[in-house]
C-alpha cells in the first residue's frame, strides 16, 4: 500500500492529462460531445459528493477529478466549432439516472445507491465516447484517458479499505479508461475495418 498523499501525485498527473485535452480542444483537434462531457461532470460530482458522505478520505479527491477535469473540457468546448451537442436517448437516460440516483440517495440518505447510479450515468454518458473512438480515434486524445488511469490506480493503491464506497467509482473509471486507451491509441476500429 502506498501512503494516501499518493493521491495528490495522482490527481497532479490526471490534472496534466486534462491540459493536454483542453489545449486540443480549443486548437479544433478534438471533437469533444458536450453532452458526453458535461454529463460525465454531473455524474462523476454526484459520485464524489456520496464518497465524502460515506467517509471517504482524500481517496474521494480522485473522483472528484473525472467531474472537475469534463468540466474543464466541457468549457473549453464552447470554444472549439467542431464541438458538438448530441442530446439523443442515451444522453436523455444518462440524465434520468443521475437524477434518480440524487433522489433515491435524498429518500435512503444512502451514498451507495447514489455512486451505483453515478456509476451507470457516467458510463451511459461515455458510450457515445467509446462507440466514436472505434470509429473515429483521430477526434480523441488517448493521453487524458492515460492520465486518468494512472490517477485511478495510483488512488487504488492506496486504499486501506476496499468498501464499495472506496471502490466502485475508481475501479469502474479504470475499466472505462483502460477500454478507451486501447480503441484511441491503438485505432482498433480502422484495423478491424481494414481486415474485412
Amino acid at each position: 500500500m502506498l501512503n494516501e498523499n499518493f493521491v495528490l501525485l495522482g490527481a497532479f498527473i490526471n490534472l496534466l492529462g486534462v491540459i493536454s485535452y483542453v489545449k486540443d480542444t480549443l486548437a479544433g483537434k478534438v471533437k469533444p460531445n458536450r453532452a458526453t462531457w458535461g454529463l460525465w461532470a454531473l455524474a462523476a460530482f454526484i459520485a464524489f459528493s456520496a464518497e465524502i458522505k460515506q467517509g471517504v478520505g482524500i481517496q474521494a479527491l480522485c473522483t472528484f477529478m473525472f467531474a472537475f477535469n469534463p468540466f474543464l473540457i466541457f468549457l473549453a468546448s464552447f470554444v472549439n466549432k467542431k464541438a458538438y451537442w448530441a442530446l439523443g436517448k442515451l444522453d436523455l437516460y444518462c440524465g434520468t439516472l443521475s437524477v434518480i440516483g440524487l433522489i433515491l440517495w435524498y429518500i435512503t440518505k444512502n451514498g451507495n445507491i447514489a455512486i451505483l447510479f453515478a456509476i451507470f450515468a457516467d458510463l451511459t454518458a461515455g458510450i457515445p465516447t467509446l462507440i466514436k473512438s472505434y470509429h473515429f480515434p483521430e477526434t480523441e486524445n488517448w493521453k487524458e484517458f492515460l492520465s486518468s488511469l494512472i490517477n485511478v490506480v495510483v488512488t487504488m493503491f492506496t486504499l486501506k479499505i476496499w468498501s464499495f464506497a472506496y471502490l466502485a467509482f475508481p475501479l469502474y473509471i479504470f475499466l472505462y479508461t483502460f477500454i478507451a486507451i486501447i480503441l484511441i491509441r491503438f485505432k482498433v476500429g480502422k484495423k478491424i475495418g481494414k481486415m474485412k
